[in-house]
Order: C-alpha cells, then sequence, then structure tokens
C-alpha cells in the first residue's frame, strides 16, 4: 500500500491540472465574449444611424442587443477593459499554478509564490468566476465560469487544510528529491516491538532478542518492500553509488596523552644471581 504521502501528492496535482483547464476555458471564453462584443457593437452603431422605429427601440435599451456592452458614456472601453483584465489574470494564475518564473512570484507577488498557500489563488479564481456569472453571457461562457468558480473554491479548502506546505507538497522536483534518501531518516518505534505472541515473558533474554531480530527484519525490511542499508559497509557502499562520500578520520592521539616510549632491550637486562649452597659433611 502506497504512504499518505503519496495520495497527496496526486490529489494536488490533480486539482492543479483542473485549476489549469478552467483558467484556459476561462481565456478562450473571454476572447469570444470579447469578439461577440465588438460585433454587437458595430450592429448597434449601424442601427442607430438609421431611421427605423424598431432600431430606435433597441437604442434605448440598458445593454446593446446580444452582447455585455452597457448602453451608457464609455460602455464599449469598460466592457473591452473587463475582459482584458480578466485574461491578463488569467495568464498571471497559468503561469503561478506551472511554477514559472516563481523567483519572480516570490519577489514581486508573493502570494502566488512557493511560500503561500493555495488560499490566495482561490479567492482570485472565486472573483473572476463570480465576475463573469454576474452578466448575461453565454452558455459556453457560462460554463466555464461556473467551472472555475468551483475550482477556486476547491482551492479555498485545500489552502485551510494544508496551508504554506500545499506547493511544497504538490512540487515534482521535491517529490524527486525525497526519492533519493539513501540513510534511514528515523529509527523504528521501540515501544512497538513486543508484539509478537512468539516471545514471552517466559523466556530468557537471549532467545528474547533473537526473536527480537527476527522480527525487525520481516517488519522493516521483506513485509514493507523497502530494505534499508543501515549505517554499515552496505549503507557506505550505497551512499557512495549515489554520489554520497563518508570521510574516515584521521588517527591522532588526544593532547594529554604520553608519547609513547621505546620497549626495554632483552639485552640490558641485568642477570639475576643463582643462589649457592655449601653443603655440610653432617646431614640433619
Amino acid at each position: 500500500m502506497a504512504p499518505v504521502k503519496t495520495y497527496i501528492f496526486f490529489g494536488l496535482n490533480v486539482a492543479r491540472v483542473l485549476s489549469i483547464v478552467s483558467l484556459l476555458l476561462v481565456f478562450a471564453s473571454s476572447i469570444f465574449v470579447m469578439v461577440n462584443d465588438i460585433e454587437a457593437v458595430n450592429s448597434y452603431e449601424s442601427a442607430s444611424q438609421s431611421n427605423n422605429a424598431t432600431n430606435v427601440d433597441l437604442v434605448s435599451c440598458d445593454y446593446i442587443e446580444n452582447s455585455t456592452v452597457p448602453n451608457q458614456l464609455g460602455g464599449v472601453f469598460w466592457a473591452i477593459i473587463n475582459r482584458l483584465l480578466i485574461i491578463f489574470q488569467v495568464v498571471i494564475l497559468i503561469m503561478s499554478e506551472v511554477g514559472w518564473p516563481m523567483p519572480l512570484f516570490d519577489r514581486f507577488f508573493p502570494v502566488l509564490g512557493s511560500n503561500f498557500g493555495l488560499g490566495a489563488l482561490g479567492i482570485f479564481q472565486g472573483f473572476m468566476g463570480a465576475a463573469v456569472l454576474s452578466q448575461h453571457v453565454d452558455d459556453f461562457t457560462f460554463v466555464a465560469a461556473f467551472f472555475l468558480f468551483v475550482v477556486g473554491c476547491l482551492n479555498m479548502l485545500l489552502g485551510l487544510i494544508f496551508r504554506e506546505s500545499a506547493k511544497e507538497r504538490r512540487s515534482i522536483t521535491s517529490w524527486r528529491d525525497g526519492k533519493r534518501d539513501v540513510l534511514p531518516s528515523h529509527l523504528p518505534p521501540v515501544a512497538n516491538l513486543n508484539r509478537s505472541g512468539t516471545c514471552t515473558s517466559a523466556e530468557s533474554y537471549t532467545s528474547t532478542t533473537v526473536c527480537d531480530e527476527k522480527r525487525d527484519m520481516s517488519e522493516f525490511g521483506v513485509a514493507r518492500g523497502r530494505a534499508g542499508y543501515g549505517f554499515g559497509r552496505q549503507g557506505e557502499k550505497a551512499a557512495g553509488m549515489k554520489g554520497f562520500l563518508i570521510s574516515k578520520p584521521l588517527e591522532t592521539l588526544p593532547r594529554y596523552a604520553a608519547r609513547p616510549t621505546s620497549a626495554p632491550s632483552a639485552s640490558s637486562r641485568s642477570s639475576t644471581p643463582q643462589p649457592h649452597f655449601n653443603s655440610s659433611d653432617t646431614a640433619i
């Protein structure tokens, strides 16, 4: 079974793909609406110059027919500016989701940088979706804006759950760097070692130690499908293959240790005198 980190990684990246797709749909729909508004304004200008009674009624409407342009002073200008600003925001948010150029966002627009979560991104997407949905638009633009609003709410929820670590958890480079760890980064839990029924309190210390070693090998080795190299020669060899170098410390003596003196030679030893006894004539 895959760890929880894997599910979080793929879940956040699925949300990122949905976010990019919704932004692209809003980008295309904004261009479509802007072109439609320009054509409707041209038709409005041609109708206002004629003397037909029907055309006069259309000229007195609040909005230009078949468009989102209000029939007021500067209405065409502000409608085009609105669409251009939406397109500009969509481009900025797509660049933020792709992660390029992230140093630029970290310095000049930090709420979309790597040190912030997905909450600000969701707020921007919700604002744009609500701005488009507040007007009478065609079906394609309506679906794209509604999809963007839903994805914005999802990003706001993910921002509340994962906070500033959301972008780091979904980063592909961080995921690749996490797989390069060779040496173990944590110790196995000691409190859960005595779970097997084969090792009872009646056994001796030697048999308990052997049983614990076998159970550690089964739990943290083959059963989990990820054998650890430890800190011995196997770990040093695996670290060397990955590019990690372990330097061996130089053999030195402490400063307070006395220098070794030369061992005394065997020739310098004085011969031990042999005892001499004088025998008497009479035996005791």
